[in-house]
Formats: structure tokens, C-alpha cells, sequence
């Protein structure tokens, strides 16, 4: 009887594992596609405003519903919901599971619709806190230093796209029942939807407004204006395409679903008593891109702007590789009891192999080939060779905490697993203390130096370095915190290491497999950057996982049976 029991527990383990390694897939080729998207979005935005003043707005108000869109979305519901609703499902209680759902909806609702209408009416101080900067843009407009005042301006695109992020909310929720049911492709793709329309939005008004589907320059300052405040409303309605198509796939999966606001619903109050930190943990993170925000209005014009194309590419291998994995694991991990503590950290440890085996490659990949990899996908209409310069700089600041960025989210959804939400929210608060301090002196000492002193003289616009500060900041913070909830989770999961080896072995293969990317890069100089950026990046995967292959790397084969089964 032992031995059977071991060998039916050997195959439920290795049947949650494929499963696993099933969903990680799922949800990485869904942001993958949702991750194109957003970078052909940003390509659009960076062909009609390039770095500068509308790119500075454009950051400001896409930044400032997303406090609501963050708090209460999709880490928000992966730590409160998705455990409680996953171990309802697991105890064959699907009617408990479905009020469950529909009070937390219900309540989301109307936390989602009040703080949006609040956003709307207070989007002047929002702005001033926000960007306290652009206080100053009415002088500057009268000096002739800039065409337009950004403040006023931000404040008119806030109240547009305010009411998106209470939508997106509601996507999230749909987001945590799908993935407690192991559906995770649909959630993880829908925010293409979102992307697609504020490209269509753009080319669109872009055509109205200049009478040609292209040429950003024949655009005045005040079309400009005018197109920004279309790719806000276009905003709203790619928020609620990207909620409606995940219903049909919810109401497929629920049964005996029934909407309220009732906090006497099993599992509610403890969702909310999971809430309360798991929101303050978030809110912290939250501070940090804001306190971002808020440093970088001080700099010179282009700052905003430059961080925003940065942080795009630094999010993608953190959403591709981190969150498909940490994703995936949530409800695998929320279902493993206490006396499982070894099967948990032995998971654990796996799957930061796994995270850091094509993490490790896109970072150094980032520090090697970034100035290629900015100019392929943003060096269109406004965005010239200073802001490809400048982006790529503030991208490598931003590179050397990738890694320790897409541990901590796994890290943290462990800690939500084993049923401390506390904790992670202290560890958040010690990241941003660090990273602000290191970046504040940092940024202004920066902001002194110009762009062309480093690179050499470039046309267009003066441009400065004071936005490496902030990503390098971001980056020490962002290590501190890694270190943090290691150390925490000793205690409760003693055998849940960090695999620093493997790590290593991954950082060593990378090194060398840059030398193939390099030589392309060398050979075609010459080459329109569309067609040298693909050919160098190729030849750097192929020597990457050719090698990794060839060394017997294991966690080579487990992305593979991710995505091809």
C-alpha cells in the first residue's frame, strides 16, 4: 500500500507539473502577443511624438489611473482571489466558488466606478502631484522654451482616460477566474485588443487630422494635441474590448454565479483581510513608479519619454519570462498543504531556473545589442538617432535589475501562497526607500551631463542623462528587494535557494554566445537597422540555445514542452 500510494503521488506530481509547465506556456504566448502588440503601440507613438513634450504628457496620463488599474488588478487579484476561489474549485464547491466571485466583483465594481469618477473630478491636483514639474510650463511657454503647456494639457488626457482603468480592473477579475480554472491564454492575450486600439486610433486621427495615412510632420503642435487626446479615448475603448472578450469564457467556466455586495459570502472576508496588505505591498510599487514620475517632471523635456520607451522593454522579459511562470504557479502553489514543504521548495527552485534561463540571455542581450534593438523598434517619424541613443542608455540601467525583478514576483507570490501577504508589502516599502535614495543625487547629477557628450553630436533637440539615475536606482532597489524576501522566506521554505550556479552557468553561456550576434552586427553596417536587428538578435538565440542545448541544460527542454507540448 506505501509503495502504490508513493507512486500515485509521484504521478500527481508529475501531472501538476505539466500542467504547469502547460499554463506557463499558455500564458507566455499570450503576452507575447500581447507584449508585440504593446511594442507596436509604442512604435506608434513614437513615430507621431517621438521624445518630447506630447511623449511627456502622454506618459503622465497613461501613468495616472494606473494606482486604481494596479491596486486593485491583477496582483492585487492574484494574491486575495485566486488562492480562495482556486481552493473552492479544488473542494468540488463550484456554487460557493461562483458567489465568491460574484461578491468580489461586485465590490470591485464599485470601489473601480467611485475612484474613477474621483480621478475625473480631481484630475487638476492629480496632475500637480503627479508631475509637479509642468507647474512651471505657463513661464516656460511665454519664454518660447516650450510650444505648449504639458500641465494643462495632462489634465484634459486625465480625464479621458481615467474611466479605463476601472475597466481594466474588471479584466483582472476576469483574469483571476480563468486562471484558477487553468485558462490562461485568452486573459494574457486579450490586452492586445487594448493595444490595437490605440494604434488604430492614432493612424486613424492621424489621417483626419493631416489628410495622409502617414507623415507625422506635416502634424502642427496643435494636431499633435488633438491626436494625443484621440489615443486617450481610443484608450477607453480598447479597456472594455479587452474586458468583453474574456466574458463568454468566464460564464463558460462559472456556474451558479450570482453578483452582489455582500461581504457575508464565504471566502469574502478573508479575501479582503488578504486585501488590505497585498493592496499596500502593490501601492508601495506603485509609489515607486510615481515617485519616477514625479523626479523625472523636475528634469529636462524628454525624460518622461525616454523612461516610458525603457521601461517598455525592460517589462517585457519581466511579463514574458517572470509573470508567465509566477502566474502559472499561483494556483499550483495555493494548492499544496504545509505538509508538502519540500515538493513547494523544490517547485520553487525550478521554476527560478526556468525564469532566469531566458531572462539571463535578455539581459546581457539588452546591455550588448540595446542601442540596435531601441533604433529597430521606435527610430521612426519624430524619434531620431538622440532619443534612440538616449533610451538605449536608460534601458541599460534598467537591464541590471531585470533579473532580480522576475525573482521577486515568484518569490512573492509564494509568500501569498504559504498565506503571508504582509510581509512582501514591508520588503516593497525597503525597496522604494533604496531606490529613491540612490536615485534622487543620481538623476541630478546626470541631468547635468548632455546626451552628446557621451555619443558624440547628434541633430535635433538637446537631450541629458538625468533618467539613467532613476533606472539605475530602480535597479539597486530592485536587488535589495530579492535579497529581502530570500532572506524572509528561510524560515518557513529553509530549502527554497536561489539557484545561483545554474545562474552563473546561463550568464557564462551568454557571454560567449554574443560573439555570433556581434560578427552579424559587424558585417552589416551598412543595412537599414529593420533588417540588421533581427539577423543579430537570431544569431545570438541560435548560439544561446545551441549551447545551452549542447551542455545539457535542462530547463531548455521544459520551455520548449511549454510552448510546443
Amino acid at each position: 500500500m506505501g509503495d502504490e500510494a508513493e507512486t500515485v503521488s509521484a504521478e500527481a506530481e508529475s501531472a501538476s507539473d505539466a500542467e504547469g509547465e502547460s499554463a506557463a506556456g499558455s500564458v507566455a504566448g499570450g503576452i507575447f502577443l500581447s507584449r508585440m502588440f504593446g511594442l507596436l503601440r509604442e512604435r506608434a507613438v513614437a513615430y507621431f511624438f517621438g521624445v518630447g513634450a506630447h511623449a511627456d504628457v502622454l506618459q503622465v496620463a497613461f501613468k495616472s489611473p494606473n494606482l486604481l488599474q494596479n491596486l486593485l488588478g491583477e496582483g492585487t487579484i492574484s494574491a486575495a482571489f485566486i488562492p480562495i476561489y482556486s481552493r473552492l474549485l479544488d473542494e468540488d464547491r463550484p456554487a460557493a466558488a461562483g458567489r465568491f466571485a460574484g461578491a468580489i466583483f461586485g465590490l470591485l465594481l464599485a470601489a473601480a466606478g467611485g475612484v474613477a469618477l474621483l480621478g475625473i473630478a480631481f484630475a487638476e491636483p492629480i496632475v500637480t502631484v503627479l508631475a509637479p514639474g509642468f507647474l512651471d510650463d505657463a513661464a516656460r511657454v511665454a519664454a518660447g522654451d516650450l510650444p505648449f503647456n504639458r500641465f494643462d494639457l495632462a489634465v484634459r488626457a486625465v480625464r479621458l482616460i481615467f474611466p479605463m482603468a476601472g475597466v481594466l480592473v474588471l479584466s483582472a477579475w476576469a483574469l483571476g477566474v480563468l486562471n484558477s480554472h487553468r485558462q490562461f491564454f485568452v486573459p494574457y492575450v486579450a490586452p492586445t485588443l487594448w493595444n490595437a486600439a490605440i494604434i488604430a486610433t492614432l493612424f486613424g486621427g492621424g489621417y483626419v487630422l493631416a489628410g495622409t495615412p502617414g507623415a507625422p510632420d506635416a502634424l502642427s503642435s496643435d494636431a499633435l494635441t488633438q491626436l494625443l487626446l484621440v489615443a486617450c479615448v481610443g484608450a477607453f475603448g480598447g479597456g472594455l474590448l479587452q474586458f468583453g472578450v474574456q466574458l463568454p469564457f468566464v460564464v463558460r467556466e462559472m456556474e451558479g454565479v450570482s453578483l452582489s455586495l455582500s461581504t457575508r459570502v464565504e471566502g469574502v472576508r478573508e479575501a479582503l483581510s488578504a486585501f488590505g496588505p497585498v493592496v499596500a505591498s502593490r501601492g508601495v510599487a506603485q509609489l515607486s513608479a510615481y515617485l519616477d514620475l514625479f523626479l523625472a517632471s523636475w528634469l529636462a523635456v524628454g525624460a518622461l519619454s525616454a523612461l516610458r520607451y525603457a521601461q517598455l522593454l525592460y517589462m517585457l522579459p519581466i511579463s514574458l519570462f517572470g509573470m508567465s511562470v509566477a502566474a502559472s504557479e499561483l494556483p499550483e502553489l495555493s494548492r499544496l498543504t504545509q505538509e508538502k514543504v519540500a515538493a513547494f521548495s523544490a517547485r520553487l527552485r525550478r521554476s527560478l531556473r526556468q525564469i532566469a534561463f531566458l531572462t539571463v540571455p535578455t539581459v546581457v542581450g539588452y546591455l550588448a545589442f540595446g542601442v540596435l534593438l531601441v533604433g529597430a523598434l521606435f527610430r521612426t517619424g519624430q524619434f531620431q538617432a538622440a532619443s534612440t541613443w538616449l533610451v538605449a542608455i536608460v534601458l541599460g540601467g534598467y537591464s541590471l535589475g531585470i533579473l532580480a525583478t522576475t525573482f521577486s514576483r515568484l518569490l512573492q507570490n509564494a509568500s501569498y501562497a504559504i498565506g503571508d501577504t504582509t510581509t512582501p508589502a514591508w520588503i516593497a516599502v525597503l525597496r522604494v526607500t533604496v531606490s529613491t535614495l540612490v536615485a534622487v543625487p543620481a538623476m541630478f547629477w546626470l541631468d547635468t551631463i548632455a546626451l552628446e557628450r557621451v555619443v558624440g553630436p547628434l541633430p535635433g533637440d538637446a537631450l541629458f542623462l538625468g533618467a539613467l539615475g532613476l533606472s539605475l536606482g530602480a535597479t539597486v532597489g530592485a536587488w535589495v528587494e530579492v535579497a529581502a524576501l530570500r532572506h524572509w522566506l528561510r524560515g518557513p521554505l529553509p530549502d527554497a535557494r536561489i539557484p545561483w550556479g545554474p545562474v552563473g552557468r546561463m550568464v557564462g553561456i551568454a557571454l560567449v554566445s554574443l560573439g555570433p550576434g556581434a560578427a552579424a552586427w559587424g558585417l552589416l553596417p551598412s543595412w537599414h537597422v529593420l533588417v540588421v536587428a533581427p539577423l543579430v538578435v537570431a544569431a545570438y538565440a541560435a548560439a544561446y540555445l545551441g549551447a545551452a542545448w549542447g551542455l545539457g541544460v535542462g530547463e531548455i527542454e521544459a520551455w520548449t514542452r511549454r510552448f510546443f507540448g
